[in-house]
């Protein structure tokens, strides 16, 4: 770890291009999702469903990962990023609206092939990893999981944002395994994590504590990389994130 690194956060204030449009998956206000429609050849792509993060509290929403999906629908796919319930203590509505996502939304999108490669960035890459398991398909083609809360036992241990896990849980991570990706069972699917070494908002531990449960993983770890760099397409670690996502085109 450099003592000298500095996160660069600029991402989570940065402008983009509007979706093409916002379309729903459920009753709630919340369960919407923002779709950038990438081109022609993007018909031949899977639909990249995108979870965010923000350590699942409501003051968080999908809005910072804009500049995200716009450069990932530029650069050839098309892209939904979810809204979900984020209410403390109820862990429950959360998992229930990303299974709903999951399921709902590749029917009501063009522009795709039939496969979906679930994407999250920290409590979103928690969610993909979870979601990947509890509402596993055989459309989903993969999961790539950037700088995840993976193992939520860990995440509650090293009290990652002032408690971040419990308040999402409303109890102890280990009176809900159901919740935690590194005690479910593995995912029937490509797995592969991307993590900063520099990363201190979720640190890399978290990320090799789920890939030694589940060594089927595979875990990229980046030099000179922090948090936020991952969904940020200015970034020097956006050219691994892209590779990762074209070993799923045809």
């Amino acid at each position: 770890m450099t003592a000298a690194f500095q996160e660069d956060r600029s991402v989570l204030s940065r402008t983009a291009r509007a979706p093409d449009r916002t379309i729903a998956y459920g009753a709630q206000p919340e369960n919407i999702a923002d779709l950038w429609q990438g081109p022609d050849t993007a018909r031949a792509r899977p639909l990249l469903i995108m979870i965010h993060g923000g350590f699942w509290r409501p003051e968080y929403d999908r809005t910072h990962t804009a500049p995200m999906c716009a450069a990932l629908a530029d650069a050839g796919w098309t892209v939904a990023t979810i809204e979900y319930q984020r209410i403390r203590g109820q862990p429950d509505v959360t998992a229930s609206d990303v299974r709903a996502a999951v399921a709902g939304i590749p029917p009501l999108v063009k522009h795709q092939d039939g496969r979906v490669v679930l994407l999250g960035h920290s409590a979103g890459g928690h969610l993909c990893l979870y979601a990947a398991v509890a509402q596993a398909s055989a459309a989903i083609a993969g999961v790539v999981a950037l700088a995840p809360a993976a193992d939520l036992q860990l995440v509650e241990q090293l009290d990652l944002d002032d408690g971040a896990a419990r308040a999402f849980l409303g109890t102890s991570a280990a009176t809900r395994p159901d919740l935690d990706p590194a005690r479910q069972p593995d995912i029937n699917a490509s797995a592969t994590i991307i993590h900063g070494i520099e990363d201190l908002v979720v640190p890399i531990a978290v990320s090799r504590a789920y890939v030694a449960a589940h060594p089927a993983t595979t875990l990229r770890v980046l030099e000179d990389c922090g948090h936020f760099a991952l969904i940020d397409p200015l970034s020097d670690a956006w050219s691994a994130v892209i590779a990762e996502l074209q070993r799923f085109s045809r």
